[in-house]
């Protein structure tokens, strides 16, 4: 259990379920079973990594801050999510 009192901290032990897919993330990248992509919308290489729905821990798409921070603040209907195209 956490025991510090930071803003991080607090944030972790309020959403443990955002947390822990976080962390699955990190761990599936780190072991290579996850590969980072380009932001989804603008293609650039620094991302983040977006959870639509957290019970689906390694189900991600690939923002970069500034569209994952627009998602957050604007809404889903912003960069709706693209199906992979057939070919």
């Amino acid at each position: 259990m956490l025991k510090t009192d930071t803003r991080q901290a607090n944030w972790r032990r309020a959403n443990p379920a955002k947390y822990d897919a976080h962390l699955a993330v990190q761990r599936a990248v780190k072991a290579g079973d996850l590969e980072k992509k380009t932001c989804e919308v603008c293609g650039a290489e620094a991302v983040d990594a977006h959870h639509d729905q957290y019970d689906e821990p390694l189900k991600v798409r690939w923002l970069c801050r500034l569209h994952h921070t627009r998602l957050h603040h604007h809404g889903e209907d912003m960069f709706p999510i693209r199906r992979p195209t057939e070919g």
